[in-house]
């Protein structure tokens, strides 16, 4: 198991808490349960038996085969900004992956790690809110085997090319640049395009010029084209006739009929 002490001791003190547990039901619902917990806490299992990802889909994998946290944060920006924070976190995300495992990635609106191809998912994140504070949870399939995983879209970074990855270096390279996405984002009181976030995001997005199926949460489907984001970091959909701004959605690539596109 991970050392919390080690963590600790190569992370700087912005972050403020930092447990390891070998296992709990999920590690965002044990730091929202957490009315006192301090800004930049973090919680990592080994292994989670109840994890949820976007939508309230069921989140699980073998014990010891992801990295699997969560992250509190009580943002100074205004609340209208906080959609941004998904997007961040999968930026940053992506940003250590590449840098730990040189396998190369990309984010699908609004923060799938995408890998390989054909294109398969190998993280996703879900952010939950409270009062004043933000939970984000990560879940990265790290050396989950074909047979372990739970759709044929998923993938892992073993199966990706990724070899001996440490766990701990991949999580303190991923807290290292979280910490300097939301401190610059932060500096800037949550403006996402002044503080360079929306930019870096954009070039790291997969959705943007793809044509695409969204399902939003109220039920409806949208199909066209991702034409850009909104100043909140909503997806807007260009329908041929008029755009959408979706803020929360699932977000299918349509494969062009020519050739296999994303899934």
């Amino acid at each position: 198991m991970m050392s919390a002490a080690e963590l600790r001791a190569a992370l700087v003190p912005t972050w403020s808490r930092i447990e390891v547990v070998a296992e709990t039901g999920s590690t965002n619902a044990d730091l929202l349960a957490d009315p006192v917990a301090p800004d930049r806490s973090v919680l990592v299992a080994e292994h989670q038996t109840a994890g949820r990802g976007r939508l309230d889909r069921s989140w699980t994998a073998p014990p010891g085969a992801s990295l699997t946290f969560s992250v509190l944060i009580r943002p100074p920006a205004p609340v209208s900004t906080w959609g941004w924070l998904p997007l961040l976190t999968g930026l940053a995300l992506r940003e250590a992956v590449v840098a730990v495992t040189g396998v190369q990635a990309g984010l699908k609106w609004p923060n799938d790690l995408l890998i390989g191809v054909p294109q398969r998912k190998v993280a996703g994140i879900l952010a939950q809110s409270r009062g004043d504070a933000v939970v984000v949870g990560i879940g990265l399939n790290v050396s989950t085997a074909a047979m372990d995983l739970p759709v044929p879209s998923a993938t892992s970074l073993t199966l990706g090319g990724a070899r001996d990855v440490d766990h701990a270096a991949l999580l303190i390279a991923t807290l290292t640049r979280l910490d300097v996405r939301l401190s610059e984002w932060s500096a800037a009181g949550g403006d996402a395009q002044a503080c360079g976030l929306a930019d870096a995001y954009r070039a790291a997005c997969l959705t943007l010029g793809q044509r695409v199926s969204v399902s939003t949460t109220a039920g409806q489907s949208i199909a066209g084209t991702a034409a850009g984001l909104d100043p909140t970091g909503r997806l807007l959909v260009d329908t041929g006739g008029a755009t959408t701004a979706v803020g929360a959605g699932g977000v299918h690539h349509l494969r062009p009929e020519s050739s296999a596109g994303t899934s």
